[in-house]
């Protein structure tokens, strides 16, 4: 599953400079270029947002997801989503890159040598804007990203309408696929760092992510014959060699970001009471996989903390807990930026099978899905695995639970997406946290941050009005 990827290096243009002879050359910035090739700038934009959300899957997502549990500097995981801390400000990530995307996709539109980066570009803004809504839910983005060109404070758009909308989500991914196959030239695409120039696997890519997003909608409109046709056709990514990924390495600057940091921040995150429960009562060995027995074990056992404790007067010893495994730290050439995933999307459509969204065998779908997960966290499925506990509607199990719980254990290290499906489905059930700063309410949306309101005053109080004052607690659209 693992492809190889060349060192990514800092993203460093040269500019000719002369002596300052005029006033347009006194107020140029020259560390701020005015044109980028694209294929650096794909290159950037791959790699910054895939490293950053990595990392911020790891230290916040993780958390809302109870995957992992945070022993301090841990008000974010008793949920006070508004003092972010080891991370949790996702925004500015979003933002910066589908920016700099546009920059991208402006330049394949107007410069007829760069047409191939259009598709992808496309496919690319509709991926980083739907995980940018189904965070926050509306949203600045029709007249966001333009830079100069476009306002500086933009409005803020419903969801539905990002969603729905031309130019919106499912449009540029229709867009991005038809430039794709109208695509002629012999000019290849360079800085792909996920698919390596190959136009048809960016065309699986789409495919996927309108499998996963037509879902995350359906219960707001009727997708079933938009995902029937997707899954008749099957040209969607259906196996680990064509996962959205690049892996990371194990040295700077390309290793994973847990491995660059001093051992206090490592020693900060451990195996969440609820990750523990699921993972033992399904015998489930990728427990060995994502996390190290404790300590103080001494026969190789595995312990997890709740969540959200009160780190200012509960007495924690880090040797009673799982640390994560070595693959996130001390060998992260195992690890992956996961954009989407063949498992992801044989879960996505064994939930449409199971809800009679489209027309399949929703037990094959959810074993290939099981089948695929493991592989790709590079363990051993069980021979047993799949007609134990955690056998499709085992012992009168709920299918759908189960279909979501498997596609939430996959999804270490891509918290967000975790904690994302349990509030759209419930699934699978979290527990109430320790010493929660939310009322005991596990959060439904991510707040917007600070600079919103100092930044893009008179449009944020619009949108803080529509969610309660910028709650945590006002589902997005397709939650509602």
């Amino acid at each position: 599953m693992k492809k190889f990827i060349y060192t990514i290096s800092i993203l460093s243009l040269i500019f000719t400079t002369s002596c300052i002879k005029d006033f347009e050359d006194i107020n140029t910035n020259p560390n701020s270029p005015s044109s980028v090739q694209p294929s650096l700038l794909l290159r950037q934009v791959i790699y910054d947002f895939g490293e950053n959300m990595s990392y911020e899957g790891f230290v916040a997502g993780d958390l809302l997801a109870q995957h992992r549990t945070a022993l301090d500097f841990n008000l974010f995981d008793r949920h006070a989503l508004k003092s972010p801390q080891l991370g949790g400000n996702p925004w500015p990530i979003f933002y910066t890159n589908l920016r700099d995307n546009e920059i991208i996709l402006n330049q394949a539109r107007t410069i007829e040598t760069f047409a191939v980066y259009e598709g992808p570009a496309l496919i690319l803004k509709a991926y980083m804007a739907a995980g940018l809504t189904d965070l926050f839910g509306d949203v600045p983005y029709f007249e966001a990203f333009n830079g100069i060109e476009g306002s500086v404070t933009p409005n803020y758009d419903l969801q539905e309408d990002i969603y729905l909308n031309e130019n919106g989500i499912l449009d540029n991914l229709d867009k991005g696929i038809a430039a794709i196959e109208a695509y002629s030239d012999a000019i290849p695409l360079e800085g792909d760092i996920l698919f390596y120039g190959d136009l048809d696997a960016w065309i699986k890519f789409a495919n996927a992510l309108k499998i996963k997003h037509l879902l995350r909608i359906s219960d707001k409109i009727d997708v079933s014959s938009a995902m029937q046709t997707l899954f008749d056709e099957g040209n969607y990514i259906t196996s680990n060699s064509e996962n959205a990924i690049f892996n990371f390495t194990n040295t700077d600057p390309n290793s994973f970001r847990l491995a660059q940091l001093r051992i206090g921040d490592f020693n900060n995150f451990v195996l969440s009471e609820t990750m523990e429960d699921i993972l033992i009562n399904l015998n489930d060995t990728r427990i060995s996989s994502l996390f190290r027995p404790f300590s103080n074990s001494t026969t190789n056992e595995f312990n997890g903390l709740l969540n959200g404790i009160d780190a200012s007067s509960t007495s924690i010893a880090l040797a009673d807990y799982s640390l994560a495994s070595t693959a996130f730290r001390e060998d992260t050439s195992t690890l992956d930026a996961n954009f989407i995933t063949a498992w992801e999307v044989q879960f996505a459509l064994a939930e449409a099978a199971g809800k009679n969204i489209i027309s399949a065998d929703a037990q094959t779908l959810y074993n290939n899905g099981v089948t695929l997960a493991f592989e790709y966290w590079n363990t051993e499925l069980p021979a047993d695995y799949l007609t134990g506990p955690a056998a499709y509607n085992a012992f009168g199990s709920n299918p759908i639970e189960q279909i979501l719980t498997q596609k939430w254990i996959a999804n270490v290290i891509n918290g967000y997406e975790g904690w994302i499906e349990y509030r759209r489905t419930g699934f699978p059930e979290l527990r109430t946290i320790s010493a929660s700063l939310n009322n005991d309410l596990i959060p439904v949306r991510m707040p917007y941050p600070a600079e919103e309101e100092a930044l893009n005053f008179e449009n944020y109080s619009v949108a803080a009005s529509a969610t309660d004052n910028n709650s945590i607690n006002v589902p997005v659209w397709w939650n509602e």
